[in-house]
């Protein structure tokens, strides 16, 4: 099913992209946005969709969005509808992530995201080691040597398998030196039966975002061995990987994408309306208030980021056993 929700009717006689008068294409913007969320409401990447359309209406930098959610299959779904029915739309854009990378690869589907014109990574949440508060490693070394010496006997638990979880700790043994194939990855259907799990003593850890674990590490019953983000961040009680020898960083990180076949001008005109919005006050503000990490990453190098992690996600994903 799709669900249509319509903060203001689409500027009449609007037939794509809208454009600000008078300005250099450099220096233009657009006014009208469709966009397109491969998930049902209230996840992460429609809260990114509905936080960018109270953003860019606030700063009156793009006055009218138009969000259409269509979920299924890990955003797959939601992606070859895009491609096949937006394609030259100037004014179409689709949330993305690291969920939907690791989706189209086990769901072997025929789409991808190199066939979209990415416009930014926006903002994102690092995976997070925990172990119950009990248990009997106290550090990431403890938990690595435990892992190199019998994958098989250190169950963790995360949500569903081939996700961004199960792709952590499948990057985690690789660059520890285990054998990725032997893991032994015990798959929930929520985050709260991931915790229940942590919490009853079944799992040797857990994996998942900060936000899943914080309340209970800060309440002692978690204990957080390692965030995999290049330092440590602010609010945040818990050492990194990288500095406990591990060189391993996993932002759960969401973006946008537009449309195939629209023109350079109408992609620099995308481009400008999100570097306006990620400058705004409003947005420093959002991020803030939604602990959500700035990973503002926009263009060509966005672009590049997007192939280098497919790489990633493919070897990962292989050596776990979930592409051929």
């Amino acid at each position: 099913m799709t669900m249509n929700i319509t903060r203001r009717h689409l500027l009449a006689g609007s037939a794509g992209l809208a454009v600000v008068a008078g300005l250099p294409a450099a220096a233009q913007t657009v006014t009208s946005i469709n966009m397109l969320v491969p998930a049902a409401p209230g996840g992460g990447w429609d809260q990114t969709a509905r936080t960018m359309q109270q953003v860019l209406a606030a700063s009156g930098i793009a006055p009218t969005m138009q969000i259409t959610n269509q979920g299924g299959a890990g955003g797959t779904i939601g992606l070859a509808n895009f491609l096949n029915n937006q394609r030259g739309r100037a004014d179409a854009m689709m949330t993305t992530g690291l969920v939907m990378m690791g989706a189209i690869l086990t769901n072997k589907t025929p789409v991808n995201l190199s066939m979209t014109t990415p416009i930014a990574r926006l903002t994102g949440e690092y995976q997070v080691l925990v172990t119950p508060a009990r248990s009997r490693f106290n550090t990431l070394a403890d938990f690595v040597a435990a892992l190199r010496a019998n994958p098989g006997a250190v169950p963790v638990a995360g949500g569903s398998a081939g996700g961004t979880d199960h792709i952590t700790l499948g990057l985690l043994a690789k660059v520890a030196g285990a054998d990725p194939t032997k893991i032994n990855y015990v798959a929930h259907a929520g985050g709260g039966e991931a915790q229940a799990a942590l919490l009853g003593n079944h799992v040797a850890g857990g994996i998942s975002g900060w936000g899943e674990f914080s309340a209970q590490v800060a309440a002692g019953r978690l204990r957080a061995l390692a965030i995999f983000a290049p330092q440590r961040l602010p609010g945040i009680d818990a050492p990194t990987a990288k500095e406990q020898g591990i060189d391993l960083e996993v932002p759960n990180w969401r973006g946008v994408v537009a449309a195939p076949g629209i023109t350079d001008a109408q992609r620099q005109a995308l481009l400008n309306t999100i570097d306006a919005m990620v400058k705004t006050p409003q947005w420093q503000e959002v991020l803030t208030k939604n602990n959500w990490g700035n990973l503002y990453l926009a263009g060509a190098d966005f672009a590049r980021y997007i192939e280098e992690e497919n790489r990633r996600m493919t070897e990962v994903l292989k050596s776990i056993g979930l592409v051929n």
